[in-house]
């Protein structure tokens, strides 16, 4: 597979992935790095972003992430290596990400349990996490953008 432009490269994708970098740090000095990497790769997943799924398993990964939770991430529903708040992260990130399924949006419930783990600058970088790792998947699986060569730590 062959990327439909060069992402990095163009000066108009250039500037807004600029943009999306800059937005992505908020959260990083707001949230634990295993939970935006956990909100990172289920997003990813569930949007078929095949580029950001390998960014941040193999991050992750190198950050000290097992290889156990980060092959359940996407049953964490079943799975019990997940602690209440990364599973509330997750809950959040699966209905924000999926918006369009469910009329309404975010539940309150998600919203509460989320509420329950995190304080209001966390919750609002996980907006913030969600939002981004949204936008990133989105500009890849239209252009395409194909996985398998990322190098953990490529993108500073």
């Amino acid at each position: 597979m062959e990327p439909r432009i060069d992402l990095m490269n163009n000066p108009v994708t250039g500037k807004f992935i600029t943009g999306l970098q800059m937005a992505n740090r908020a959260a990083a000095d707001v949230l634990p790095a295993t939970t935006r990497e956990l909100v990172n790769l289920r997003a990813s997943q569930i949007n078929g972003c095949g580029f950001c799924t390998d960014m941040h398993t193999k991050d992750a990964a190198a950050n000290g992430e097992t290889s156990l939770r980060l092959n359940l991430v996407a049953a964490w529903r079943e799975a019990t290596v997940f602690t209440e708040a990364e599973r509330a992260a997750l809950e959040l990130t699966e209905q924000g990400t999926r918006i369009a399924d469910a009329a309404g949006g975010v539940s309150d419930d998600a919203w509460q349990d989320a509420a329950k783990h995190y304080d209001e600058d966390q919750l609002a970088a996980l907006i913030c996490q969600i939002a981004v790792i949204n936008a990133f998947n989105r500009g890849n699986v239209i252009n395409r953008q194909p996985a398998g060569d990322y190098q953990p730590g490529q993108f500073g």
